[in-house]
């Protein structure tokens, strides 16, 4: 299963193993099985600390678990973790295997202090970049904890379970047979679920922090720029992100970004957060902006206030929030989300595996999706709004070679339909005619652009009628010491190098603000101090 390369990077890796390792599979006479047996006794031979048994007992087969400490801490996986998930393999056998997490020594100790049971199960596809962290985190909690046990399970390979749990969407998560969580989540987020008070003594500590001279709002591209180019410049630099990468975090292969000729989303985040780290830069994630509160004069503190109640102040403010998926806006849309409305074709598409789907805009973003669902489901319908595709000439080229796409232009979706409990269909209007049509489906993917994560700062600061944020050349917003850069300005053009670019500007004209400032900023404390 293993190739030699990949052999002899594991080989190293299980040589930090601090205690002996079993993997314990449960199989039957599947061609997954005879796949995963190969895998394990490969895994085994590779380390005197690693053995095998093939007497599990599972109900899910083909799985192994990952077991030490006399079975106190065990990770399980239903399915190959391949792919995506390889790296949650070898993480899952060292963690088990008693090499340390590289997770913050508080966020561990709260997780060995869980009490109670805490039976987790995520469903994940190997094609999916956000299920990788859920996974990870979840089997960290499981290697500390012996109150915590966690299973992996493959919604393609378990296709009859995800039909019975109406599983439409992953990661999927579950906590003792309930649902938990949707979507991609760290260990801190998990956490944050679990021990209500932990996001009260975050709150506490994050406004006893004194004021930073730039704090970057957002973690994505962007803000990592700015957060190195400022701190760079030996300013007190502060970043504050919901979750640091961003849109990043969403996409899956990455092919222009220069010098680079191929990288994936999740793992150009992590090297964005690890650059960003190597400097002293407060990086303050699960951090969501409500409100801004400017300055009011030279030389005083902007604020900004987070979710949790705490606030931050700064002598100045860099704004890259970033953007999320578009919605239709329609009927149906909210109600049937992760329900058959998706957004995510690489991560949910494993799961409509020979069935209907939808794909929702003609760009670039839509015709790639119609693409790879082709090869999964057995019909694909892509509705354009417009009378034609707008996609690149290469890519609708590709697609009108499928034989089970259909292409409808001069469509406009009106709205979701659905049994109670998950997709059923779509109706949409024939522009040219007025007609309306139904369309039987089982799923629909929304491809029709980006929104910029700006309604906190309504009225506070100029916005376009998009709600981009009004920057000039240099990123300056409409208020004094308040920068902006990414797919949340007016620049041009949303993309991963474009927003790097302008986030080291507006880094560097926070900091030529500051410096400009300063005389003015020494008679403000005069005045402060003596009338």
């Amino acid at each position: 299963m293993l190739d030699t390369a990949t052999s002899a990077q594991l080989k190293n890796y299980l040589a930090n193993l601090r205690r002996p390792v079993e993997l314990v599979a449960s199989l039957d006479d599947s061609p997954k099985a005879a796949d995963m047996r190969a895998l394990v006794a490969g895994i085994a031979d590779l380390s005197d600390k690693v053995s095998v048994r093939f007497d599990g007992d599972d109900a899910r087969r083909p799985s192994f678990a990952i077991r030490a400490d006399k079975g106190r801490a065990e990770a399980v996986f239903a399915g190959l973790p391949l792919g995506h998930e390889f790296t949650s393999l070898v993480l899952a056998l060292l963690h088990v295997g008693g090499h340390p997490p590289k997770e913050d020594a508080e966020l561990l100790d709260a997780v060995r202090a869980l009490e109670g049971e805490y039976r987790f199960e995520t469903f994940f596809s190997l094609s999916c970049q956000n299920c990788p962290d859920v996974v990870q985190a979840l089997n960290i909690m499981a290697a500390l904890n012996p109150n915590v046990s966690h299973v992996a399970i493959d919604g393609a390979l378990f296709q009859d379970e995800v039909e019975r749990r109406q599983i439409m969407a992953v990661p999927a998560v579950f906590l003792n047979g309930e649902p938990f969580g949707q979507g991609r989540m760290d260990l801190a987020q998990i956490m944050a679920k679990l021990d209500t008070g932990a996001l009260a003594r975050a709150a506490e500590k994050i406004a006893a922090k004194e004021p930073f001279d730039v704090l970057i709002v957002g973690g994505g591209p962007a803000g990592a720029a700015a957060a190195i180019y400022a701190a760079r410049k030996g300013i007190r630099t502060g970043v504050a992100a919901e979750r640091f990468g961003g849109q990043v975090l969403d996409t899956m292969g990455i092919e222009n970004f220069i010098s680079v000729p191929h990288t994936e989303g999740p793992r150009l985040a992590a090297q964005l957060e690890a650059h960003v780290r190597d400097y002293p830069v407060d990086v303050m994630n699960l951090q969501t902006a409500v409100a801004l509160t400017p300055a009011d004069g030279p030389g005083r503190l902007h604020e900004v206030e987070l979710e949790s109640g705490a606030r931050l102040k700064a002598r100045t403010i860099i704004l890259t929030t970033g953007a999320r998926w578009r919605q239709m806006g329609v009927p149906g849309e909210d109600l049937y989300r992760n329900k058959g409305v998706a957004y995510c074709p690489h991560c949910d598409g494993p799961l409509f595996k020979g069935k209907r789907t939808a794909v929702i805009g003609g760009g670039n973003s839509g015709v790639e999706a119609a693409i790879d669902l082709a090869g999964l489901c057995a019909e694909v319908t892509l509705i354009e709004f417009d009378g034609q595709l707008r996609a690149d000439a290469v890519l609708q080229a590709r697609l009108t070679s499928l034989p089970n796409v259909t292409v409808v232009t001069s469509a406009l979706t009106t709205e979701v339909l659905g049994d109670g409990a998950k997709v059923t269909g779509l109706r949409y209007k024939d522009r040219s005619t007025d007609a309306e049509h139904v369309i039987d489906l089982d799923g629909i993917f929304v491809q029709i652009g980006l929104v910029p994560n700006t309604e906190w700062l309504d009225g506070t600061i100029a916005l376009t009628q998009r709600g981009e944020i009004e920057v000039d050349a240099r990123g300056a917003t409409s208020l004094p010491g308040v920068f902006a850069a990414g797919d949340a300005t007016t620049a041009p053009y949303k993309q991963i190098v474009i927003a790097m670019g302008e986030g080291a500007k507006a880094g560097l004209a926070a900091f030529d603000y500051l410096i400009r400032l300063a005389p003015a900023d020494d008679e403000a404390e005069l005045v402060d101090e003596f009338g």
